[in-house]
């Protein structure tokens, strides 16, 4: 897709242009990491697993856990034709960057959580407008990294038919990205070896890995192995967290020392975001949850 038709299929959605100027908030954060010293490693957490979905108060909550960003949900899906989203609101968009500058927590990424429970390859007739719609959001509040899990419809693994509608949306949605210069990190069950072969099918560089941590010990694989099999430069951010049960500081099942390590030498840097490992006795404890792994994550890579 040319820019011409990227810019005009974007005005028939009824969104502002992917290229129009960033708020106020977004261009101050933007500079702010330019002129600032950005560390090499920086936590972030999913604004639906502290239960601040969609909502301003998302970034003092991750103030108050210790995290560095705030990976902001899209909505819900539904049967809707795009996302059940605030950040359509320009005076909502403005709130979340507002609280975002104020709290000195950024926005790491834009998550199209929807996908976990709905069929990337299967939904038809819309699935390219939630893309897009979620890539004219990210450079309208200054993100450069979206999630879009292929979630259990999608299984790959498990549902290999799929692949061939999966590749062809994600060409398109590529070439979105990259007209728009973001990057769609996508997490599959496959391995590293089948992520590897996936994304050189998609052939686009908008579309890399978002790597979760759970996925690869859940199938027994080794995580350091897995990174280095992916490269660094496939990989756009990671899901830094296993399944519920206990505290990363308390999991035997993750090598954090190790796994930094591993990405040391491999040159990588970027966000690692908590999604889970609460303490499975108190799920619901925000704070004592996060705030545990956040200082155990900082004590490790920063």
């Amino acid at each position: 897709m040319n820019r011409r038709k990227f810019l005009g299929a974007a005005a028939a959605a009824g969104i502002l242009s992917a290229t129009a100027p960033l708020h106020g908030a977004a261009r101050r954060a933007a500079a702010s990491d330019r002129a600032g010293s950005v560390p090499r490693y920086r936590i972030g957490v999913c604004d639906w697993m502290i239960l601040r979905r969609q909502h301003v108060g998302a970034f003092s909550r991750a103030r108050e856990i210790g995290a560095d960003g705030v990976e902001v949900d899209m909505g819900g899906l539904g049967d809707r034709e795009t996302f059940n989203s605030k950040l359509f609101d320009p005076v909502e968009r403005r709130r979340f960057l507002d609280a975002s500058a104020e709290n000195e927590v950024k926005v790491c990424s834009i998550a199209m959580s929807g996908f976990y429970g709905q069929s990337f390859a299967e939904r038809e007739g819309v699935v390219e407008r939630m893309a897009r719609d979620c890539i004219n959001t990210m450079n309208l509040m200054g993100v450069k990294v979206a999630f879009l899990p292929l979630g259990v419809p999608s299984n790959l693994a498990e549902n290999p038919e799929l692949r061939p509608a999966v590749v062809d949306r994600l060409r398109r949605i590529g070439e979105m990205a990259e007209a728009a210069g973001v990057v769609i990190g996508i997490e599959t069950m496959l391995d590293a070896t089948g992520d590897v072969e996936l994304l050189e099918e998609i052939g686009s560089p908008a579309v890399r890995c978002y790597f979760n941590f759970a996925n690869a010990i859940q199938d027994g694989r080794d995580l350091s192995r897995e990174l280095e099999t992916l490269g660094k430069d496939r990989i756009c951010q990671i899901h830094c967290t296993d399944t519920d049960g206990v505290w990363l500081e308390n999991n035997p099942r993750i090598d954090m020392p190790a796994v930094k390590a591993t990405l040391d030498a491999m040159g990588w840097s970027g966000w690692l975001v908590m999604e889970r490992s609460r303490d499975a006795t108190r799920v619901r404890d925000v704070i004592g949850n996060y705030g545990a792994n956040a200082r155990y994550l900082k004590s490790i890579f920063q």
